[in-house]
């Protein structure tokens, strides 16, 4: 079955999404940057640091994990072993689903956090939270709250079947 052409991307809508990309792409560098200096950890692994830190009991399932970084279950369980191996995080069957794995932040992953965390708040602030000011702040994160909804509504990629190996 044909779909319809999509409508394209009017002069404003693709200036927005190319100044996204951009910002993103750049922050997400300067970040990366900052971490591996300061700590020697990968954006991807402070953020499931950071999340592990706030959660309750500093635990988390695996699966939950990877939703709420917006990261695989495969890519996960590579990052979880790195970050074993350092000792940031121990790994154990959950206690409430036998097919789950629990993560737990260790005393030395919390170290790590609060060693990288001045400098990580740092870049924040200059490079995206003082260019818009605290208006600007509020409105970034009304708007962004509003698009990460409605991307909610599709499951997340930790959920997303597996592709299959068959031809059709």
């Amino acid at each position: 079955m044909a779909t319809a052409a999509a409508e394209p991307l009017d002069d404003g809508e693709l200036a927005a999404f190319f100044a996204l990309m951009e910002v993103s792409s750049n922050l997400q560098h300067a970040v990366e940057q900052q971490l591996r200096t300061d700590g020697d950890v990968s954006c991807v692994q402070f953020l499931i640091l950071a999340r592990l830190r706030d959660s309750p009991e500093g635990e988390s399932r695996m699966t939950d994990l990877a939703d709420l970084v917006v990261y695989s279950r495969s890519a996960l369980t590579y990052q979880a072993a790195q970050m074993e191996k350092a000792g940031f995080i121990t790994r154990s069957p959950s206690v409430n689903d036998e097919r789950s794995t629990t993560v737990k932040i260790t005393d030395t992953g919390r170290e790590r956090v609060e060693k990288v965390l001045p400098g990580h708040i740092d870049v924040l602030r200059r490079l995206l939270l003082n260019p818009l000011g605290p208006q600007g702040v509020t409105t970034m994160n009304k708007t962004l709250e509003c698009v990460r909804d409605a991307m909610r509504q599709t499951p997340p990629r930790s959920a997303a079947p597996r592709a299959s190996n068959k031809q059709k």
